[in-house]
């Protein structure tokens, strides 16, 4: 790829080298405690790894007076959402674009660790 057109892509996403280190750290998760583990062991076992990559969280903030609480919010930039259920419904997706626009964060992730196969999908805040 042409350094040029490489640049262009990266000005349109969002945090993409923080992005896939935390892509990794949530790949990593799930191979240690496989698909049935509860949100908070998922939680437990990101927030080791970030911790011992020295990458800044914040775990369990709430945000304005509405009593949501994000599950993290990475280096000041992403939100990220876990998730331990069958399936990942309009809610949840609802849940998170809610978390960025009360908190102004621009990227969210959200992950469903349930799944035989995880796969963090990025959500990008929808300004009104």
């Amino acid at each position: 790829m042409e350094a040029n057109s490489k640049r262009k892509v990266d000005e349109k996403v969002l945090f993409p080298e923080l992005s896939y280190v935390l892509t990794g750290i949530l790949f990593s998760a799930h191979n240690e405690l496989g698909p049935y583990a509860r949100e908070k062991q998922y939680g437990d076992m990101a927030a080791k790894k970030l911790k011992e990559i020295g990458i800044p969280f914040q775990r369990e903030v709430r945000i304005s007076d509405s009593g949501n609480i994000i599950d993290f919010i990475i280096d000041s930039k992403i939100a990220l959402e876990l998730k331990s259920v069958r399936q990942l419904s309009s809610d949840s997706y609802r849940q998170i674009q809610n978390y960025l626009q009360h908190s102004r964060l621009k990227l969210g992730i959200l992950v469903n660790f349930r799944s035989r196969y995880i796969k963090p999908t990025r959500i990008i805040r929808i300004d009104s």
